[in-house]
C-alpha cells in the first residue's frame, strides 16, 4: 500500500481565537481518527507571523497528535531550526520521543524568509553557521553524555527513546544542505525532486566516509481533497485551496525550489495546475494504484486555506472509507 499522509498548517483567514481553537481540536481529532483507520503519517509544518495564523509550533502541535494517538508517525516538514534554542530543542524532541515510542520525524529546515529571522532576533546572514550549530548541538546532546557547548560543558537529559537518536533529516534544496548531511552523517530530504542534488550529496558522503540515504519527493505529489462531486467542491472550497497557494507563491522567489509551487491567479487556473487537486474516492484510487507501492503517495489536506471544518472530516472519511479499504486490498 503506498504512504499515507494527512497534513495540517491550521491556516485559517479569518484567525480569530474562536475559530482557531476549533481548528486546533479538529485537527487533533483527526489525527487520531486517521491512526484508527491505518494512516502512514501525521505531517506538520512552520511559519510565524503570517496574518492567517499559520501553524508557528509544530512541536507543541506534535505532542497533542502524539498523545491522542498510538501508531501514526508524526513528521515535522520542517521546522526551521536556526529559530531554536538548540539545547532546548534537544531536550523536546526527546521528550516527544520517549513519548511516542520512536513516532517523530523531524527535518530541520533552514528557512526562507527573512522576516522571521528579524522576528526571533536571528541574523539572517548567519543562518547557516546557525544551523551547523543547531544540527551538531542535537547530535552531541542526544548521546546523553557531557559535551561542550559555547564554551561550557553540558548534559542534555533524558536520552531520546531512539537509538542512536530520533530520524533527523536535512531539508533543503541547496548544495550547502547536501554537504551539511552528508558531513554529519543525515539523510537529506530535498525541499523538490532534484536528482541532481541527490548526487553531489553522495558523492559528499563519499568525500566524508559517512553513510546516508536521501528522501526524494517525486515529481508531482498533488495535495488531495476528497470529494463526491468535484465539480461541486471545487465552486463550494476552490477559494480555500487557492488562498493557501497564494500565501505560498507570494513567500516564494525565482530561486526558491519547492515541491509545492503554484502560479495560479485563479480558481480556475489553480484546478488546471494540477498541485492542489479535488478527487472522487475512485480517481483517489487510481492515482495510487498508477504510482504504486513505491510512489510518491497520497497526500490528504482537510483543512487546507480556512476549509470549513465540517469540509475537512467529509473528506477526511471518504478517503478511509472508500479509499484506503481498497487500497489495502
Amino acid at each position: 500500500m503506498p504512504t499515507t499522509v494527512v497534513r495540517f498548517n491550521l491556516v485559517d483567514p479569518a484567525a480569530t481565537p474562536e475559530s482557531l481553537s476549533e481548528r486546533y481540536r479538529a485537527a487533533v481529532e483527526m489525527a487520531a481518527y486517521a491512526d484508527e483507520h491505518g494512516i502512514t503519517t501525521v505531517q506538520t509544518e512552520e511559519h510565524h507571523g503570517t496574518d492567517n495564523g499559520w501553524m508557528p509550533s509544530p512541536i507543541a502541535f506534535a505532542g497533542a497528535v502524539l498523545g491522542a494517538t498510538r501508531r501514526i508517525a508524526v513528521t515535522l516538514c520542517a521546522i526551521v531550526t536556526p529559530l531554536y534554542d538548540p539545547l532546548r530543542l534537544a531536550e523536546d524532541i526527546a521528550v516527544l520521543d520517549l513519548l511516542s515510542g520512536g513516532r517523530l520525524v523531524t527535518v530541520a529546515g533552514i528557512g526562507y524568509r527573512p522576516e522571521e529571522y528579524a522576528a526571533h532576533g536571528r541574523s539572517w546572514e548567519n543562518r547557516g553557521r546557525l544551523q551547523d550549530d543547531a544540527l551538531e548541538t542535537l547530535l552531541a546532546a542526544w548521546t546523553g553524555e557531557p559535551f561542550s557547548y559555547r564554551g561550557r560543558t553540558v548534559r542534555v537529559t533524558p536520552r531520546p527513546y531512539t537509538r542512536p537518536h530520533p530520524l533527523l533529516l536535512v531539508g533543503g534544496a541547496s548544495k550547502p544542505a547536501a554537504r551539511r548531511a552528508a558531513r554529519l552523517g543525515l539523510p537529506l530530504f530535498p525541499s523538490a525532486h532534484l536528482p541532481e542534488l541527490e548526487a553531489y550529496y553522495k558523492e559528499r558522503c563519499a568525500e566524508y566516509g559517512t553513510e546516508g540515504w536521501v528522501l526524494m519527493p517525486a515529481a508531482e505529489t498533488p495535495l488531495l481533497h476528497i470529494a463526491e462531486d468535484v465539480d461541486r467542491a471545487w465552486a463550494e472550497h476552490g477559494a480555500h485551496l487557492l488562498h493557501e497557494a497564494r500565501t505560498y507563491a507570494s513567500w516564494q522567489s525565482s530561486d526558491i525550489r519547492s515541491a509545492v509551487r503554484s502560479a495560479a491567479e485563479d480558481v480556475e487556473g489553480l484546478r488546471g495546475e494540477g498541485v492542489y487537486r479535488i478527487v472522487t474516492p475512485e480517481e483517489c484510487v487510481a492515482l495510487a494504484r498508477e504510482s504504486g507501492d513505491d510512489g510518491p503517495g497520497l497526500v490528504l489536506h482537510p483543512l487546507c486555506g480556512g476549509m470549513p471544518v465540517e469540509e475537512g472530516w467529509r473528506s477526511l472519511r471518504l478517503f478511509a472509507e472508500q479509499v484506503l479499504p481498497r487500497l489495502k486490498d
